[in-house]
């Protein structure tokens, strides 16, 4: 692929993170608290340095996060049963719920747009698919 066309990738992915980052901020969240509350509701119960590596950041910042998610109420601290000196989080009902209308007004959002496509386009996203979860998983694994 050309320098062009993985600067046009680069910048298309940007704006659709943005785009769909714009759910959370309906639920008051920023989109690092949204992406900890999503992980945790769906992992959980998850210890903070699993938590912290899957999302790439500095434990502080994590822990800032995770902070402001257990006043909201939207996550727990439970004692770890392997390690007494530590926590695991988990979402709490509240946190569950609000991670649900982020992932609905998400889908929502793609759905929406889709609608608006062309039927050839909407089969080139679908065909594309595999290659963008390519990209993904290779994104995730080459940040660490």
């Amino acid at each position: 692929m050309d320098a062009e066309a993985v600067t046009r990738l680069r910048r298309v992915i940007g704006k659709l993170a943005r785009l769909l980052n714009a759910s959370s901020s309906s639920e008051g969240l920023t989109p690092t608290q949204a992406s900890v509350l999503g992980i945790v509701a769906y992992r959980g119960p998850i210890g903070l340095a699993e938590l912290t590596e899957i999302e790439g950041l500095n434990p502080t910042l994590v822990s800032r996060v995770v902070s402001k998610l257990d006043a909201d109420g939207l996550l727990s601290r439970l004692p770890d049963p392997a390690d007494q000196r530590a926590v695991q989080l988990d979402a709490t009902d509240a946190g569950r719920q609000t991670h649900q209308r982020i992932l609905e007004a998400r889908t929502e959002t793609v759905a929406k747009i889709l609608d608006g496509l062309s039927p050839d386009v909407s089969d080139a996203l679908v065909e594309a698919l595999p290659a963008l979860e390519a990209l993904a998983e290779g994104l995730r694994t080459n940040r660490r």
